[in-house]
């Protein structure tokens, strides 16, 4: 028996499992899905606008993922209140990608999971045998520069165009949110 591809709560904050789930469901039954990684910033936000596009346009389920690591922590651990901060950042996403996400015609989910971003949207895309998946491109900067000398670290888009069978959609840095 393989493990289920996460563990979501309904309609809850992210708390203790910093794991949550929203669904908005639709009465006809959805055979197309489509799958998008979910950060925090501009890059989120013109990312998840062209897959709610791309999804609405292909009548598809939108599942939005995101990989929780520290940069979604304050900066200082030894803060009294550090996990608390933590768990006000995460709720704020979710609550931005669902205000964004109410008007979309078509049924999505929102959760988020710890661990390897790639491995974590291979299981949602291979839960729900997703058409593809969507991500943002980190950009090729001086930050992108320095985090590869510092470590083996490669992108996300990079992760799953290696590391698995769907297409991968990579909405660039300089692409535009709106029409």
């Amino acid at each position: 028996m393989t493990p289920a591809p996460f563990r979501a709560e309904s309609h809850g904050p992210p708390a203790a499992a910093h794991r949550a789930r929203t669904e908005r469901a639709r009465a006809d039954p959805v055979t197309t899905h489509v799958v998008l990684g979910h950060r925090r910033g501009p890059q989120g936000r013109t990312v998840l606008h062209h897959g709610a596009d791309l999804a609405g346009r292909l009548g598809a389920a939108l599942h939005v993922v995101h990989a929780v690591d520290l940069s979604d922590h304050p900066v200082d651990p030894d803060a009294a209140d550090w996990e608390e901060q933590a768990q006000e950042a995460l709720a704020a996403e979710q609550q931005e990608v669902e205000s964004f996400l109410a008007d979309l015609p078509g049924p999505w989910t929102y959760r988020t999971g710890r661990g390897d971003p790639v491995a974590l949207l291979r299981r949602v895309a291979d839960h729900y045998d997703a058409l593809l998946i969507v991500v943002g491109s980190r950009g090729e900067g001086a930050g992108s520069v320095v985090s590869r000398l510092l470590g083996p670290s490669p992108s996300v888009s990079h992760g799953l165009i290696a590391r698995t069978h769907r297409p991968v959609l990579v909405v660039p840095l300089h692409a535009a949110a709106g029409r």
